[in-house]
């Protein structure tokens, strides 16, 4: 059995100052133009800087802490970052010197793709390597198709249909380029849970476009981007952002300003969905990881694309990029 638990987020910054060195990190090493990365940091400024992806997973930590009190599971809750503070190999090196021998790994995507799954998992195999008797860590395999994870996210669909009764139902996850959704569960995986969440809502016509997308345009990525589809159809909206967890950057800006702003030109409404964040189907779904065996990954799960992308996609759970 875990003798404690690692919360594994992407991080990002809670300050002005922080956001260009942030930035720098996640693009270390990458052939992106500084002008592209200072117009995503604009994206940063617009809310001062301040990611809410850190208070998310604070938030997460919080309530999982008080479900494991009322349910008497003794159990350390850990959190590092891919890009930002905590940063992951540092918090491997604390749960070492705390003693923590076998640790289970919750990373902040639901689905299965390069940047969602394998990719963390060569994140935390790293962060190992840096600390000398670093403890074992599994990662949860991906969990887009748990009845706790897709009861989360019906009750927050149903919610924003009541809001607008009469809105298309349309669902968005973050667009990756093809060749990584072809290496990967991803796209199947997506329409799998949007189906489910369609039919327990009662609609049998929906959905799935993409958002967040980057990259060179010669690169194709997975289509349609949600401002495309909204063009297309010129008619109220319910938008179910279910490739995401918490309502973090990419979210709020490009679907709380960005697409609210063409919704205006276009003359439609919209309702837009949260994410399933702190929902009690949540926090039972991780409880119940804990407390059970687990089957890792295959070796040759959500192989890399055979060329990745300069910018870095980072697919569902993650935050803009340049």
């Amino acid at each position: 059995m875990y003798d404690a638990l690692l919360i594994v987020s992407f991080g990002g910054p809670e300050r002005r100052e922080e956001v260009i060195p942030f930035l720098e990190n996640v693009l270390r090493g990458r052939n992106v133009p500084r002008e592209r990365m200072l117009e995503v940091a604009e994206h940063y400024y617009h809310f001062d800087g301040r990611s809410p992806i850190n208070d998310q997973n604070r938030a997460l930590i919080a309530a999982l802490k008080l479900y494991f009190e009322r349910e008497r599971i003794s159990l350390p809750i850990y959190w590092g970052n891919r890009n930002w503070h905590p940063l992951l190999a540092d918090t491997v090196r604390q749960m070492r010197d705390d003693g923590v021998r076998h640790a289970l790994a919750f990373v902040t995507s639901a689905f299965g793709s390069y940047s969602g799954c394998r990719q963390y998992i060569e994140n935390i195999e790293r962060a190992r390597a840096e600390v000398e008797g670093a403890p074992l860590i599994d990662k949860i395999r991906p969990f887009s198709s748990h009845p706790r994870f897709l009861e989360a996210m019906i009750d927050r669909v149903r919610v924003a249909l009541e809001e607008l009764p009469q809105g298309r139902l349309v669902f968005t996850a973050h667009s990756v380029p093809v060749s990584m959704a072809q290496s990967s569960p991803y796209v199947r995986e997506l329409e799998r849970a949007c189906a489910a969440v369609a039919s327990a809502v009662g609609r049998t016509e929906w959905k799935l476009a993409y958002q967040s997308r980057s990259g060179p345009p010669s690169q194709p990525w997975l289509e349609p981007d949600i401002r495309d589809h909204l063009r297309a159809i010129r008619c109220d909206a319910v938008i179910a952002p279910i490739g995401f967890l918490s309502d973090h950057m990419e979210v709020i800006y490009d679907l709380d300003v960005e697409v609210r702003q063409l919704a205006n030109e276009l003359g439609i409404r919209i309702a837009r969905a949260r994410t399933v964040e702190t929902h009690p189907a949540m926090i039972e779904m991780i409880a119940e990881f804990v407390q059970q065996e687990h089957t890792p990954c295959a070796a040759d799960c959500c192989a890399a694309p055979s060329a990745r992308p300069l910018a870095g996609a980072r697919g569902s759970g993650t935050e803009p990029r340049p």
